[in-house]
């Protein structure tokens, strides 16, 4: 029962009881969570596709990143192998064209903490000159 009428022993003094009736609201919250079962899965599926075949080869998802490295006397490092500052230029202009003419390879740049802020700033100034946007700081993250 919704609502409890007064009785005749307290004169009507007694103040209504209220009861909240959840029924409803747990019937719309079942339809809506059979609603979303049911399309969730249209979702992912999308529209069913025949692709043409290519003879283009396909993208080279795994290519290994660039790295360079700034040491903390100065020298600098690419894949390990010591270069020469007058070197960079030319070599990094290698790299660029060894990646053709799609987007550029992903660089990680890693320099010693003591090494001086406009030496690593000369070294990215020259990866952007090459065209080689795509770089990343590599630091240690905070355990």
């Amino acid at each position: 029962m919704a609502m409890q009428l007064p009785s005749q022993r307290s004169g009507g003094r007694r103040a209504p009881m209220a009861e909240i009736n959840v029924t409803p609201l747990v019937d719309v919250m079942l339809v809506l969570l059979i609603i979303f079962m049911v399309t969730a899965p249209l979702l992912t599926a999308g529209v069913p596709v025949n692709l043409p075949d290519s003879r283009a080869k396909p993208l080279d998802q795994d290519k290994e990143p660039t790295e360079i490295s700034l040491d903390a006397d100065g020298r600098i490092f690419i894949a390990k192998n010591e270069i020469a500052a007058d070197a960079l230029p030319a070599r990094l202009d290698a790299i660029a064209a060894e990646s053709g003419e799609g987007d550029p390879p992903q660089v990680y740049l890693r320099a010693d903490r003591a090494l001086d802020y406009g030496q690593v700033m000369r070294v990215m100034g020259e990866l952007n000159r090459a065209g080689l946007n795509r770089v990343a700081l590599v630091t240690i993250g905070d355990e």
